[in-house]
Protein backbone atom coordinates (compact mmCIF):
# COMPACT_ATOMS: atom_id res chain seq x y z
CA UNK A 1 0.00 0.00 0.00
CA UNK A 2 1.30 3.59 -0.49
CA UNK A 3 2.96 5.33 1.98
CA UNK A 4 1.31 8.44 2.38
CA UNK A 5 3.09 9.74 5.27
CA UNK A 6 6.79 9.18 3.90
CA UNK A 7 6.12 11.10 0.56
CA UNK A 8 8.06 14.35 0.16
CA UNK A 9 6.36 17.53 1.13
CA UNK A 10 7.30 20.84 -0.49
CA UNK A 11 6.74 23.76 2.03
CA UNK A 12 9.93 23.21 3.67
CA UNK A 13 8.70 23.21 7.10
CA UNK A 14 10.07 21.47 9.97
CA UNK A 15 7.47 20.23 12.69
CA UNK A 16 9.75 20.30 16.32
CA UNK A 17 6.90 17.81 17.79
CA UNK A 18 4.27 15.79 16.59
CA UNK A 19 2.91 12.67 17.74
CA UNK A 20 -0.21 11.80 19.99
CA UNK A 21 -1.70 13.37 23.00
CA UNK A 22 -4.45 11.83 25.41
CA UNK A 23 -3.91 8.42 25.69
CA UNK A 24 -4.86 7.17 28.92
CA UNK A 25 -3.20 3.90 29.93
CA UNK A 26 -1.76 2.21 33.77
CA UNK A 27 1.04 3.25 35.02
CA UNK A 28 2.83 2.44 37.97
CA UNK A 29 4.46 5.20 40.15
CA UNK A 30 7.64 5.25 42.81
CA UNK A 31 5.28 5.38 46.20
CA UNK A 32 7.63 5.93 49.39
CA UNK A 33 5.59 4.74 51.91
CA UNK A 34 3.79 1.63 49.90
CA UNK A 35 7.04 1.25 47.43
CA UNK A 36 4.27 1.32 44.45
CA UNK A 37 1.37 2.72 43.33
CA UNK A 38 -0.52 2.39 40.28
CA UNK A 39 -2.73 4.83 38.80
CA UNK A 40 -4.22 5.74 35.38
CA UNK A 41 -2.29 7.99 33.20
CA UNK A 42 -2.55 10.49 30.56
CA UNK A 43 0.14 9.89 27.91
CA UNK A 44 1.99 12.05 25.27
CA UNK A 45 4.26 10.90 22.88
CA UNK A 46 6.17 12.83 20.08
CA UNK A 47 9.01 13.57 18.02
CA UNK A 48 10.62 16.01 15.48
CA UNK A 49 9.26 15.81 11.77
CA UNK A 50 11.88 16.76 8.71
CA UNK A 51 10.93 19.67 6.24
CA UNK A 52 10.72 17.12 3.73
CA UNK A 53 8.57 14.75 5.21
CA UNK A 54 4.88 15.21 4.49
CA UNK A 55 3.71 13.19 8.01
CA UNK A 56 4.61 10.42 10.47
CA UNK A 57 2.57 7.30 11.70
CA UNK A 58 0.74 8.00 14.56
CA UNK A 59 -0.18 4.06 15.03
CA UNK A 60 3.59 3.66 15.78
CA UNK A 61 3.07 5.45 19.08
CA UNK A 62 0.43 3.65 20.62
CA UNK A 63 2.14 0.71 19.76
CA UNK A 64 5.22 2.00 21.62
CA UNK A 65 3.21 2.74 24.62
CA UNK A 66 0.33 -0.04 24.85
CA UNK A 67 3.42 -2.72 24.26
CA UNK A 68 4.67 -2.53 27.88
CA UNK A 69 0.37 -3.09 29.09
CA UNK A 70 0.86 -0.87 31.94
CA UNK A 71 5.02 -1.16 32.91
CA UNK A 72 4.90 2.76 32.21
CA UNK A 73 7.38 3.89 35.59
CA UNK A 74 9.80 6.76 35.39
CA UNK A 75 12.60 3.77 35.43
CA UNK A 76 11.08 2.75 32.25
CA UNK A 77 10.91 6.54 30.38
CA UNK A 78 14.21 6.46 29.03
CA UNK A 79 13.92 3.03 27.25
CA UNK A 80 10.25 4.20 25.91
CA UNK A 81 12.50 7.23 24.81
CA UNK A 82 15.37 4.87 22.57
CA UNK A 83 12.78 2.90 21.14
CA UNK A 84 10.81 5.85 19.64
CA UNK A 85 14.17 7.48 18.80
CA UNK A 86 15.19 4.22 16.76
CA UNK A 87 11.44 3.64 15.24
CA UNK A 88 11.06 6.79 14.30
CA UNK A 89 14.25 7.58 13.06
CA UNK A 90 14.49 11.24 14.50
CA UNK A 91 16.48 13.41 16.63
CA UNK A 92 14.15 13.72 19.02
CA UNK A 93 11.39 12.72 20.93
CA UNK A 94 9.33 13.61 24.16
CA UNK A 95 7.37 12.13 26.40
CA UNK A 96 4.58 13.92 29.05
CA UNK A 97 2.87 11.59 31.63
CA UNK A 98 0.09 13.14 33.82
CA UNK A 99 -1.33 10.98 36.52
CA UNK A 100 -3.33 11.33 39.61
CA UNK A 101 -1.20 10.58 42.91
CA UNK A 102 -2.71 9.83 46.05
CA UNK A 103 -1.02 10.14 49.44
CA UNK A 104 -2.84 9.52 53.08
CA UNK A 105 -3.26 12.17 55.67
CA UNK A 106 -4.41 11.93 59.20
CA UNK A 107 -6.46 15.18 59.99
CA UNK A 108 -4.13 17.62 62.23
CA UNK A 109 -6.45 16.94 65.29
CA UNK A 110 -8.72 14.10 65.39
CA UNK A 111 -6.03 11.66 63.18
CA UNK A 112 -9.25 11.03 60.94
CA UNK A 113 -7.30 9.64 57.64
CA UNK A 114 -8.15 10.31 54.35
CA UNK A 115 -6.98 9.85 50.68
CA UNK A 116 -5.79 13.82 49.19
CA UNK A 117 -5.16 13.43 45.67
CA UNK A 118 -2.50 15.60 43.85
CA UNK A 119 -1.78 16.36 40.18
CA UNK A 120 1.67 15.15 38.97
CA UNK A 121 3.48 14.47 35.72
CA UNK A 122 7.05 12.93 34.48
CA UNK A 123 8.07 15.55 31.76
CA UNK A 124 10.97 14.18 29.70
CA UNK A 125 13.31 14.35 26.05
CA UNK A 126 16.06 12.77 24.76
CA UNK A 127 18.33 13.33 21.69
CA UNK A 128 19.11 10.95 19.52
CA UNK A 129 22.91 9.36 19.52
CA UNK A 130 24.55 7.10 21.72
CA UNK A 131 25.09 9.16 25.08
CA UNK A 132 23.03 7.22 27.65
CA UNK A 133 22.81 10.63 29.91
CA UNK A 134 20.78 12.78 26.90
CA UNK A 135 17.52 11.98 28.91
CA UNK A 136 16.35 14.80 30.68
CA UNK A 137 13.54 14.40 33.17
CA UNK A 138 11.55 16.88 35.10
CA UNK A 139 9.06 16.34 37.45
CA UNK A 140 6.00 18.14 37.96
CA UNK A 141 3.61 18.20 41.15
CA UNK A 142 0.41 20.58 41.22
CA UNK A 143 -0.65 20.94 44.94
CA UNK A 144 -3.61 22.71 46.16
CA UNK A 145 -3.57 24.46 49.44
CA UNK A 146 -4.87 27.46 51.80
CA UNK A 147 -3.32 31.03 51.86
CA UNK A 148 -4.60 34.14 53.37
CA UNK A 149 -4.04 37.25 52.52
CA UNK A 150 -1.39 39.38 54.64
CA UNK A 151 -2.96 42.48 53.70
CA UNK A 152 -6.63 42.09 54.53
CA UNK A 153 -5.54 40.61 57.41
CA UNK A 154 -3.48 43.67 58.52
CA UNK A 155 -6.09 45.99 57.60
CA UNK A 156 -9.32 44.44 59.12
CA UNK A 157 -10.89 44.75 62.65
CA UNK A 158 -12.17 41.18 62.52
CA UNK A 159 -11.05 38.07 60.41
CA UNK A 160 -9.26 38.18 56.78
CA UNK A 161 -10.05 36.61 53.52
CA UNK A 162 -8.28 33.43 52.21
CA UNK A 163 -8.43 31.45 48.81
CA UNK A 164 -7.39 28.25 47.55
CA UNK A 165 -4.20 28.44 45.92
CA UNK A 166 -2.78 26.08 43.46
CA UNK A 167 1.20 25.69 43.48
CA UNK A 168 3.05 23.96 40.69
CA UNK A 169 6.56 22.55 41.18
CA UNK A 170 8.93 21.57 38.22
CA UNK A 171 12.16 19.53 39.24
CA UNK A 172 15.24 18.60 37.49
CA UNK A 173 17.51 16.84 40.33
CA UNK A 174 21.17 14.54 40.31
CA UNK A 175 19.19 12.18 42.72
CA UNK A 176 15.82 10.07 43.70
CA UNK A 177 13.37 13.35 44.66
CA UNK A 178 10.23 11.84 46.32
CA UNK A 179 6.62 13.31 44.74
CA UNK A 180 6.30 13.84 48.33
CA UNK A 181 9.16 15.50 48.97
CA UNK A 182 7.74 18.62 46.79
CA UNK A 183 4.31 17.99 48.05
CA UNK A 184 5.23 18.77 51.54
CA UNK A 185 7.67 21.94 50.44
CA UNK A 186 4.48 23.18 48.69
CA UNK A 187 2.07 22.36 51.88
CA UNK A 188 5.00 23.80 54.14
CA UNK A 189 4.81 27.12 52.22
CA UNK A 190 1.04 28.19 52.25
CA UNK A 191 -0.41 29.24 54.95
CA UNK A 192 -2.03 25.76 55.50
CA UNK A 193 -2.25 22.59 53.87
CA UNK A 194 -6.08 21.01 52.58
CA UNK A 195 -7.53 17.48 53.81
CA UNK A 196 -9.88 15.50 52.03
CA UNK A 197 -11.32 14.61 55.44
CA UNK A 198 -11.58 17.57 58.76
CA UNK A 199 -13.66 16.78 62.01
CA UNK A 200 -14.63 20.33 63.73
CA UNK A 201 -11.72 20.45 65.95
CA UNK A 202 -9.47 20.13 62.42
CA UNK A 203 -11.31 23.03 60.88
CA UNK A 204 -10.57 25.33 63.84
CA UNK A 205 -7.09 24.26 63.92
CA UNK A 206 -6.91 24.58 59.88
CA UNK A 207 -8.51 28.13 60.08
CA UNK A 208 -6.45 29.10 63.41
CA UNK A 209 -2.99 28.02 61.39
CA UNK A 210 -4.11 30.12 58.13
CA UNK A 211 -4.88 33.16 59.87
CA UNK A 212 -1.43 33.00 61.90
CA UNK A 213 0.58 32.35 58.72
CA UNK A 214 -0.49 34.94 55.90
CA UNK A 215 1.12 34.53 52.42
CA UNK A 216 0.80 36.73 49.63
CA UNK A 217 1.63 34.61 46.17
CA UNK A 218 4.94 36.04 45.68
CA UNK A 219 5.51 34.65 49.32
CA UNK A 220 4.62 31.31 48.29
CA UNK A 221 6.83 31.08 45.38
CA UNK A 222 9.65 32.49 47.06
CA UNK A 223 9.63 29.97 50.01
CA UNK A 224 9.82 27.14 47.89
CA UNK A 225 12.31 28.30 45.85
CA UNK A 226 14.30 29.05 48.88
CA UNK A 227 13.77 25.43 50.29
CA UNK A 228 14.17 23.95 46.38
CA UNK A 229 17.84 25.80 45.94
CA UNK A 230 19.25 24.44 49.58
CA UNK A 231 18.38 20.70 48.26
CA UNK A 232 21.71 19.44 46.83
CA UNK A 233 19.59 16.87 44.73
CA UNK A 234 17.95 19.85 42.69
CA UNK A 235 19.72 21.19 39.56
CA UNK A 236 16.86 23.48 38.42
CA UNK A 237 13.21 24.15 39.69
CA UNK A 238 10.46 26.16 38.26
CA UNK A 239 7.80 27.55 40.91
CA UNK A 240 4.08 28.99 40.38
CA UNK A 241 1.18 29.95 42.69
CA UNK A 242 -1.72 30.69 40.98
CA UNK A 243 -4.65 31.49 43.60
CA UNK A 244 -8.46 31.34 43.03
CA UNK A 245 -9.57 34.91 44.10
CA UNK A 246 -12.49 34.52 47.08
CA UNK A 247 -13.07 38.37 47.09
CA UNK A 248 -12.20 39.35 43.21
CA UNK A 249 -13.04 38.35 39.48
CA UNK A 250 -9.33 37.55 39.03
CA UNK A 251 -6.67 35.16 40.00
CA UNK A 252 -3.05 36.50 41.42
CA UNK A 253 -0.30 34.88 40.31
CA UNK A 254 3.99 35.03 40.29
CA UNK A 255 6.14 32.77 38.75
CA UNK A 256 10.24 31.82 39.81
CA UNK A 257 12.40 29.89 37.59
CA UNK A 258 15.85 28.27 38.86
CA UNK A 259 19.09 28.66 37.35
CA UNK A 260 18.82 26.90 34.44
CA UNK A 261 16.97 26.82 30.75
CA UNK A 262 13.99 25.28 31.85
CA UNK A 263 11.58 21.96 30.81
CA UNK A 264 11.83 23.64 26.92
CA UNK A 265 15.38 24.02 26.69
CA UNK A 266 16.29 23.02 23.17
CA UNK A 267 17.80 19.47 23.60
CA UNK A 268 21.52 18.51 21.30
CA UNK A 269 21.42 18.03 17.95
CA UNK A 270 22.72 15.35 16.04
CA UNK A 271 23.99 14.68 12.61
CA UNK A 272 20.54 13.57 10.44
CA UNK A 273 20.54 10.55 8.87
CA UNK A 274 18.71 9.89 6.02
CA UNK A 275 15.88 8.13 7.68
CA UNK A 276 13.10 5.62 6.32
CA UNK A 277 9.77 5.70 7.67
Amino acid sequence: MKDVQNSRDRRKIPIRKVGIKGLRIPVTVMDRANVSQHTVATVSLTVDLPHRFKGTHMSRFVEIITARRGDISVRQIGAVLRETLERFDSETAQIEIRFPYFIQKAAPVSGAKSLMDYECAFLASMAGGEDPHSLDLVLEVRVPAQTLCPCSREISDVGAHNQRSIVTIRARSRALVWLEDLIAIAEAEASAPLYAVLKREDEKRVTELAYSRPRFVEDVVRGVASKLRSDRRITWYEVESENIESIHNHNAYALVVGPDSGPDRPAPVRKRRSRRR
